[in-house]
C-alpha cells in the first residue's frame, strides 16, 4: 500500500512540475524567480519517490513530505508576493558574465525578460499557480506522511 501512495505522492511532484514546464515552453509564460524556486522541491520529491519504491524506509516518505512542504510554503510566500501582502525578493538573474564585453553585457541585459514575482501571468478560480501549486502540494505532503505511516507499521 505505502508503494501506491509514493507512487501517486512522487507522480503527483512530477505532474506539477511538467506543467510548470508545459506553462514555461508551450504556453510562453517566463518562470520568476520564485516560480523557479517552487520546481526545485518537486524534482527531489521525485527522486525520493524512485529511491523510496527500492527502499522502503519511513523515513524516505517523510523526506518526501518535507519536499513537498517546502515548495508548499514558497507557493504560499509566492502567493502573498502576488497579492501584495509583503514584498518579494528583490533579487534577478541573468547568464553567466565571466567572458563578456561591455557591449556584450549591456545587450544580455537589455535583452533578458523581466518577469516580476508579484505579477499573476494566469489564475484559474483567481488563484494563481504559486497558490495552486501551495494547495496541492499540501495534498501530496498529507499522501507521503500517510505513506510513510503505512511504512512504519509494517516495517
Amino acid at each position: 500500500m505505502h508503494r501506491i501512495l509514493i507512487v501517486i505522492a512522487a507522480g503527483g511532484s512530477a505532474a506539477l512540475l511538467l506543467g510548470a514546464l508545459g506553462f514555461q515552453y508551450i504556453g510562453q509564460m517566463a518562470p520568476c524567480d520564485l516560480c523557479y524556486m517552487q520546481r526545485y522541491p518537486h524534482a527531489a520529491a521525485v527522486a525520493i519517490g524512485l529511491v523510496a519504491l527500492f527502499l522502503p524506509w519511513a523515513l524516505l516518505a517523510y523526506l518526501g513530505a518535507a519536499a513537498a512542504l517546502t515548495t508548499a510554503a514558497i507557493g504560499a510566500y509566492h502567493t502573498g508576493v502576488e497579492r501584495g501582502w509583503w514584498e518579494g525578493p528583490s533579487t534577478c538573474t541573468s547568464g553567466p558574465v565571466g567572458n563578456l564585453s561591455a557591449d556584450q553585457l549591456m545587450e544580455q541585459i537589455m535583452s533578458a525578460p523581466l518577469v516580476r514575482c508579484d505579477e499573476v501571468p494566469w489564475e484559474l478560480l483567481d488563484l494563481s499557480m504559486a497558490s495552486w501549486n501551495a494547495i496541492a502540494s499540501v495534498a501530496l505532503a498529507l499522501i507521503w506522511i500517510a505513506a510513510g505511516n503505512h511504512a512504519r507499521k509494517q516495517g
